[in-house]
């Protein structure tokens, strides 16, 4: 009952951002900018006024790693698997070739610019993927920092912005059909609002396949996910052995059964309800409503125990980093279309 109590203020300091966030996003005329977005930036201005030390910081990690991975199991359920077969191949191409750009591309600009391996593909997940939903789902898997996590996503949302302007202008000026355009924003413009937002800009027929390719992109995090948790493993392991060279402490200091992210298990077994069961469509809305507001939650966690002061020491790379790699999968993915004569 004692640590429930510790947990309480921090808990509730997370989820009065995670309301405000909400109710912010509604007063937008155009849903440009996410909820996690604004409840991460709101607890990072409200962590400049706290003290070090404070009662919110057990609350605050219970929310940023618990409740996030809680999150992260009800979203499956949203991610019908059979979602991909509706969408067509044309998209699936530019997909696969974007992937390969920032998880390819992400690695050698991360070394080349000094990041840990761990932002570097926080950065390249949230660009490829699906934003912050990736970022949120990935920060777990490989016990990244919450400074880290922050880091993404502001440069993920800082790219999000400038193409939610660019985009339709670009693909007017080059005479883009609904559909290819829908591709385009589809694959390349980070988050879901974004995406939704670039898309309509254009014509509602864009905006309604550039939201379908949108959520099929999003399946990516099922093996994207799946891939980063062996990694870590891997690394856990190596990390033990290293610890004793004879290995004999091996069994002591490494155990699968306590590091393995477990969540992914819950995450995949909602996934594959959602695709094979006939799940109601109001309890899949419930519970994606649910997932996306735990996220925010989390979030609005993350921002809380992260100053601007400790992500000022880590200085433009990350942002060069999510610029870099934004731009080559805006390149790659209208190169592709160009390629699959799609464009015009």
């Amino acid at each position: 009952m004692k640590k429930i109590i510790t947990l309480l203020p921090g808990m509730a300091a997370a989820l009065v951002l995670a309301a405000l966030a909400c109710w912010l996003e509604s007063l937008l005329p155009v849903h440009v900018i996410g909820s996690a977005v604004i409840a991460m930036f709101l607890g990072m201005i409200v962590n400049h006024f706290l003290k070090k030390e404070n009662p919110l910081v057990p609350g605050l990690r219970f929310v940023s790693k618990k409740v996030l991975k809680f999150a992260i199991i009800l979203l499956g359920l949203s991610l019908n698997i059979t979602t991909i077969l509706h969408v067509g191949r044309m998209s699936l191409t530019v997909m696969i070739f974007t992937l390969l750009t920032c998880f390819g591309g992400g690695y050698f600009i991360g070394r080349a610019l000094g990041l840990n391996w761990k932002l570097s593909n926080l950065i390249s997940a949230g660009t490829g993927i699906c934003g912050g939903s990736a970022i949120a789902a990935i920060a777990p898997t490989i016990d990244a920092d919450d400074n880290d996590v922050a880091y993404a996503m502001s440069a993920t949302f800082l790219f999000d912005m400038a193409m939610i302007v660019l985009f339709p202008i670009m693909g007017r000026a080059m005479g883009m059909t609904d559909q290819a355009f829908g591709i385009w924003a589809g694959t390349a413009v980070n988050d879901t609002s974004s995406v939704v937002a670039t898309g309509y800009a254009f014509s509602e027929g864009a905006g309604d396949f550039a939201t379908m390719v949108k959520l099929t992109r999003t399946l990516a995090i099922i093996p994207t996910v799946i891939t980063f948790a062996f990694i870590q493993l891997r690394l856990k392991r190596r990390e033990a052995l290293a610890q004793q060279a004879d290995g004999s402490a091996l069994k002591a200091n490494f155990s699968i059964k306590k590091i393995f992210p477990w969540f992914i298990l819950g995450f995949l077994a909602m996934s594959v309800a959602a695709s094979l069961l006939p799940v109601p469509a109001a309890v899949v809305s419930g519970t994606k409503a649910a997932s996306k507001f735990l996220m925010v939650c989390a979030l609005a966690a993350i921002g809380l125990n992260t100053s601007f002061a400790s992500m000022k020491k880590a200085g433009i790379r990350p942002m060069l980093h999510g610029f870099i790699i934004s731009a080559l999968v805006v390149v790659v993915a209208l190169a592709v279309e160009i390629a699959m004569g799609i464009v015009f």
